[in-house]
Formats: C-alpha cells, sequence, structure tokens
C-alpha cells in the first residue's frame, strides 16, 4: 500500500500493460497522446512496428473525425530475428511505449512518444548492433469516395440524405526532398448547406466556416533517412540509433502551400529544442499528472484491476483531453479497424458519427475534476461557448425569444444534425425537430451548467467565471425563463418538455426540475459584487417559481418520478428519476429524505452496469456500499472482446474503445470515496472496508485530500490548506 506521492507513483508502475507476443492487427493496440495528438501503437509478427496517427481537430468536409494516416516501421534485421525476445510495454509514467526484442545480449529498442508539450511524435530506435531502418507512410483514402449502406452511420448527420455522401482523397506531395508530406483538405463543405436547411442562413458570413479548407496530416522526417518512392523514408547506412520525427498539424488555410509553409515552419520550431530537453520535460509533465491525484486499491483479488482500469482510462482523457475539440465519447481518438458483426469498416469509422451527444460527452468530463484534470475540461466548455452566438441567433428564429440552448445532439459549430432535425420540411415550422429522442431534450443545458460551477468551485478561476460561466448560464436561465410558461399558480410550467430521451412527451420533467434547482442555487452561491443584482433577482425569482420534484408514494414508500405527467410510451431506457442523485446531488450521504432516493434506486425500472449507466454512480452517491463495490468491479473487468488492451471497452451502445464505460467506472469509484456537499468532505461515504486504500484527490475550494486507509482504518490524513480539515467528515468503511 502506497505511503507516499512516490512510493504511489512506484505503485503505478504494476498497471503498466505489459506484452511479450506480437500482435496480428490494430486490434492488438496500445494507446498514447500527448492530449491533440492520439497513436495507436502495435508490433506485428513480422517485427513490423504500426501505429495510427489521429488528432482532435481532423475534421473532414462530412464532418467525420478520420484518421491522419498510418506509420509503419521496419528493422533491418528484423525486431523479432536473433530469438524470442519480445517485449512491448505502456509504461503510464513515462508517457510511452517501449518495445524490445532481438537477441537479449544484443537487445534491439524503439520508443514511441508523443511529445506532451509539442505536436510531433517521436519514435527513437537503439540497437546493440548497426540496424536499417524503413519508416513508410500508409494512406487506404486514395480517391473520392461515396459513403453507403451501413457505414453512413459514421456520418450519423448525414444519414439518409437526399444527396450522395462524398468524402475525398488525400494528397502525397511529390516532394525531392528526404521527407514525406501528406494531408487531406477539404475542397467541399457541408456548413452552408447546414445552416440553410435548419433556417439559419441569416448566419452564412457571419461565423467562421468550420470545415471549408481544413487541411490536416503531417510530415515526416528523420536523420540518415532519405527518399524512396513517395511515400517511404529508408537509411542509407545501418546505425545503432536512430530518431523519426512526425509532425503533424490542423490548419485552415487558403491554399496548399500556405499549409505546407505552417508544417515547415512548425517542425523546425520544434526541432530547434533539443531532443534530450524535450524528452525531459515530457516526462516531467507526466510526472506531475501522476502526482496530481491517484486512487490505489488493495486488498481483495479484484482490487489490482479496479486500480488498473482508474489509471488506464484516466490515461486515456489525459491523452486526449487537451485538444481544439472535446473527447468523442465513441472511440475518442483511438478508433482502429472495425471488425464487428456487419461493421467491417476501416479505422474512420465510428457509431454514431462526429456530433456530440451530451448525455455521452459529459462523463469524462466529471470524472476530470475530482482528480484535478481541470485543464483538460477548457475543450468542452470552449466548444459551447463558441457555439452560442449561433444557439442564440437559433433561439432567436425558432421561438422569438432571448436565450439560448444547445441540442443534445450538436455539430462541433453548434448545429443540429442534420438527420435528427429532419431531411423533409415540406409544411414544418422551422422549429419543429423531427427525431422524437431530442425533439424538446433541454436538460443537457443545465448539466452543462453545473459541470461549469463545479468547476469554479473546485478551482476559483475567476477569469472562467466572467468569460465562460456567466455568459453560459445567462443564455441557459434566460431560456428557461422566456420558453416556458407559468401555471395558474405561478409555477414553472414545463410544456411541451421531455424527460431525457426515454420519454418523449412529458409535462415537468424531474431533470430539468432538479437541474434548475441545483444550478440556480449554485449560481446564487457564486461571489458576485453587488452589481449583478439583476442577475441574482432573475436567478432566486426563477427558484422561487419551480414546482416541486415529481414523486409518488406507495405501499408508504416515496419515490421520485421521472415527471409530473408522462404522455407517451418510453422509446429509451433510462432512468431520469435519479437525475436527483447525480449529476444534480440533491439527494445522497448525510442529505434529507436519503430514503427516498433509495427507494427510487431500488425500484428504477431500467438496470445495467455497461457504457453510459449510471448505476454505479448513483449506488455510491446513495451510499449502498456493496452494490457500489460489486459494479466498479465488474466495470473495469469487463472490456471489448475483440481488443487487447484492458482499457477498450465496448462497443456497448457506442464505439470502441467506449468512453463511457470507463469514465463512469472512475466517477463511482471517486464517489465511494469521497463526496463533497457544500464545506463538507464526506471520505468513505460507500467504501468496503476490505478494501484498503491509498488516494489523492481534489475538493471544492482548491483543496486537496489525501489518505490512507489500511484495515478498515484511515491511517494517514493531508488537507490542503490545512484549515479544511475541520470541514472533513471521516465515514466508518462498510
Amino acid at each position: 500500500m502506497p505511503a507516499s506521492s512516490n512510493d504511489a507513483l512506484t505503485y503505478l508502475q504494476r498497471c503498466n500493460v505489459v506484452w511479450d507476443t506480437p500482435s496480428q492487427d490494430s486490434s492488438g493496440s496500445m494507446p498514447l497522446g500527448n492530449g491533440d495528438i492520439g497513436v495507436n501503437v502495435w508490433v506485428e509478427p513480422n517485427g513490423d512496428l504500426v501505429f495510427y496517427l489521429s488528432k482532435t481537430d481532423a475534421w473532414s468536409e462530412i464532418n467525420r473525425l478520420l484518421k491522419l494516416g498510418r506509420v509503419r516501421i521496419t528493422l533491418s534485421p528484423s525486431l523479432l530475428s536473433g530469438g524470442n525476445f519480445f517485449r512491448q510495454e505502456l509504461r503510464l509514467l513515462q508517457g510511452e511505449v517501449a518495445v524490445q526484442g532481438g537477441n537479449p545480449r544484443k537487445p534491439m529498442l524503439l520508443r514511441v512518444w508523443v511529445d506532451a508539450n509539442r505536436p510531433v511524435v517521436w519514435v527513437d530506435v537503439e540497437s546493440a548492433e548497426p540496424v536499417h531502418v524503413r519508416a513508410q507512410l500508409e494512406i487506404w483514402r486514395k480517391s473520392d469516395r461515396r459513403l453507403e449502406g451501413r457505414e453512413l452511420f459514421s456520418a450519423f448527420g448525414l444519414m439518409d440524405a437526399p444527396q450522395p455522401v462524398i468524402e475525398h482523397a488525400d494528397t502525397v506531395l511529390e516532394d525531392r526532398r528526404d521527407r514525406i508530406v501528406w494531408f487531406h483538405r477539404n475542397p467541399t463543405s457541408i456548413y452552408e448547406q447546414t445552416l440553410r436547411h435548419q433556417g439559419l442562413e441569416s448566419l452564412i458570413g457571419k461565423l467562421p466556416y468550420p470545415l471549408l479548407h481544413r487541411t490536416f496530416g503531417g510530415m515526416i522526417h528523420g536523420d540518415g533517412l532519405v527518399r524512396e518512392g513517395t511515400t517511404t523514408l529508408r537509411s542509407e547506412t545501418p546505425s545503432k540509433r536512430f530518431s523519426i520525427a512526425i509532425h503533424v498539424l490542423t490548419a485552415q488555410t487558403d491554399t496548399v502551400e500556405e499549409w505546407v509553409k505552417q508544417v515547415e515552419a512548425q517542425a523546425a520550431q520544434v526541432e530547434s529544442v533539443p531532443r534530450t530537453q524535450a524528452r525531459a520535460a515530457h516526462q516531467r509533465w507526466w510526472l506531475n499528472f501522476w502526482r496530481r491525484s491517484w486512487i490505489v486499491v488493495s486488498g481483495s483479488p479484484e482490487a489490482q484491476t479496479v486500480t488498473q482500469g482508474y489509471a488506464l482510462q484516466r490515461f486515456i482523457n489525459a491523452c486526449a483531453g487537451r485538444g481544439a475539440y472535446p473527447i468523442k465519447f465513441n472511440g475518442s481518438i483511438f478508433t482502429v479497424d472495425s471488425r464487428e458483426p456487419d461493421e467491417h469498416f476501416d479505422a474512420d469509422y465510428r457509431r454514431w458519427g462526429g456530433e456530440y451527444w451530451f448525455q455521452n460527452t459529459r462523463l469524462p468530463y466529471w470524472s476530470m475534476i475530482p482528480a484535478g484534470d481541470f485543464e483538460m475540461t477548457h475543450p468542452l466548455f470552449k466548444m459551447y461557448l463558441d457555439a452560442l452566438p449561433l444557439a442564440q441567433e437559433r433561439t432567436r428564429r425558432y421561438f422569438g425569444h432571448e436565450g439560448a440552448y444547445f441540442p443534445e445532439t450538436i455539430t462541433f459549430w453548434g448545429t443540429y444534425a442534420n438527420s435528427n432535425y429532419g431531411w423533409n420540411r415540406e409544411g414544418k415550422p422551422v422549429s419543429q425537430i423531427d427525431n422524437p429522442y431530442i425533439r424538446y431534450y433541454y436538460s443537457c443545458n443545465l448539466e452543462l451548467l453545473s459541470l461549469a460551477l463545479e468547476y469554479f468551485f473546485h478551482t476559483g478561476d475567476k477569469r472562467f467565471l466572467s468569460q465562460t460561466l456567466l455568459p453560459l448560464a445567462d443564455a441557459v436561465i434566460t431560456f428557461y425563463d422566456r420558453h416556458f410558461p407559468r401555471d395558474e399558480s405561478g409555477k414553472l410550467l414545463l410544456k411541451p418538455a421531455q424527460s431525457l430521451e426515454t420519454y418523449p412527451e412529458v409535462v415537468n420533467p424531474l431533470p430539468d426540475i432538479a437541474g434548475l434547482r441545483w444550478t440556480l442555487e449554485g449560481l446564487l452561491n457564486l461571489p458576485l459584487s453587488n452589481k449583478e443584482a439583476d442577475r441574482r433577482n432573475l436567478w432566486r425569482r426563477l427558484l422561487g417559481q419551480l414546482p416541486p420534484l415529481p414523486t409518488k408514494e406507495e405501499n408508504r414508500q416515496t419515490f421520485l418520478l421521472p415527471a409530473q405527467q408522462i404522455l407517451a410510451q418510453p422509446i429509451n431506457s433510462e432512468d431520469p428519476e435519479l437525475y436527483a442523485v447525480f449529476p444534480y446531488r440533491l439527494y445522497g450521504v448525510g442529505k434529507p429524505d436519503l430514503e427516498v432516493a433509495r427507494n427510487t434506486y431500488a425500484r428504477r425500472p431500467y438496470k445495467g452496469n455497461e457504457g453510459w449507466r449510471q448505476d454505479p454512480i448513483w449506488a455510491a452517491m446513495l451510499g449502498l456500499t456493496k452494490e457500489a463495490q460489486r459494479m466498479v468491479a465488474q466495470r473495469f473487468a469487463t472490456k471489448h472482446p475483440g481488443s487487447r488492451f484492458p482499457a477498450f471497452w465496448g462497443p456497448n451502445y457506442d464505439w470502441i474503445p467506449d468512453q463511457d464505460h470507463g469514465c463512469a467506472g472512475m466517477i463511482a469509484l471517486q464517489a465511494m470515496l469521497m463526496q463533497t456537499d457544500g464545506e463538507r468532505i464526506l471520505l468513505f461515504p460507500a467504501w468496503p472496508k476490505e478494501w484498503d486504500v491509498s488516494f489523492r484527490l481534489h475538493a471544492p475550494g482548491k483543496t486537496v485530500v489525501e489518505g490512507i486507509l489500511r484495515g478498515g482504518k484511515l491511517r494517514s490524513l493531508k488537507v490542503t490548506p490545512a484549515r479544511r480539515e475541520k470541514d472533513v467528515i471521516v465515514l466508518e468503511p462498510r
């Protein structure tokens, strides 16, 4: 059991993933990344090291998030020659994949790392004997291609489109220099068509074009490597050391030549920093990341699986969490070739395409806040803030009032997916949404505010408060105030409305009422000056107009309902009545009426422990220790059977690797260990006494709580700042 941060880091090495045989294909890959650039690394039976390259902003003309390409590194003699020695290891602490092979007495080492501070992937080769190296770019988008049939699922917003869905080819430059330069460039865009189709043509030319001329690709070169054909570099003479750089760039430029100049300038800037200095800074970044927080569980057979699952999911979040856009719930930037039944497609394929479902997107971000990974939440808030002008104009155009809302399912620039909005508009008002799953789905906006409030109460970031939280809050709260009427008693009447996707026609849905109550109370607790009286008055007035949470009493038990009235049959399988437990923590350990929430949990109609399902989170929040323990252990032990990597979950309801599956497990484990309520910090609210744990987690008020529990007893506790220790309530593990 770790007793300090250094011990925890040592223990972390037990979470490294080690393989002693090569993989057959990309299903046997390991993930690696720097927050924006990702790679899936594997070694094939012939000894070639292969990896996919990806980037968080590589959006095609039809809004698919594409791979940049695939790179193959070949050594001669082969990495697998000279004996049976082979070891591939994901080294979490160093942020790298190391592959060793060859003769044990004369080993070869290949090291892949994506610089944590710069946009470059490095492949380092070290060998006891001189070797030759070949680096080859492999692309598969060699001609313009129409997407049809099942593959259109990966261009979700264009499913059933009246015109062909075409994605254009990549380009490899003919270049006399010893390098490979390639890119995908969007010569067309669905953006204008989408605005016109959704009645937002007034915005054409007023907002930045998100897709047109977006160009993404890279440049490969290395000392001692010369060009052989258009896609291959090879060593002129054998050497004991090689370093190969893959510089990647996404930019919207008027010409290809301008993009090439930018990638050249970027490469020169990156390589102006000495390699040893860059590598040391890269390792420092990862060291600081792992020191920031941890949960190390021991004491039972499943504890190592839980510890490793938590660490690996947090690592995957970090690999994709600092890019230009939020983490994609359906595969992140680590999709590989699909071999699912009826879905044999290339690595660009993902179910549900490029759009963001807030219900699915949010879970990685809730897991980041207790972990202290605050900077990784910025891409989420930025995407919605950037889309706010469009959302405000849409609200005026569709409903004739001020405020703004974001649909549950959006493109990264803020529109509906066209397939959800509906292709046939004949006789329909511009505001009518065809898809019943999201037609009146507005509660996602309140959860976005709740996440923003959680971020602020943890960090105290005043710039975030003024530039992000308050503009979003003003828009969303104004929308609810203006959009819905009041009933005869003066209470807000949420109609027409729905309760998540599951109940498409309801009156007064619980997620909206609970979300408004939680959010408005949070907003009223913000440290605002007296100049903000108008804001506060609106928040107080609306809070006073909220209807009560819908409940029912039966057999002397009170429980929560999805809505006050349900007017149509359910069409999905969520439990919206439990949103008053999470994400809106109105009920929980140490709060009033805990039994009401526990009754609701026991009666929930839809049970499960995979994908985006929140059952383990609710169990932890309600102090149901054995239930939470069982589900967290099960969740971290349930990976995708077709993937070799132990934290590639899915597909469940989405795709591989399923980011919701692992992040819901993270949130549940965090909530088992620590819950906060205002100033109070509750330790071990749902912690089993047979699990020992060393932990470091973040609480509101810039507070860090670090401790060790062994044998059911708290052996050490450190709270920073020390004045917050008085707010800690230590509960008895059960």
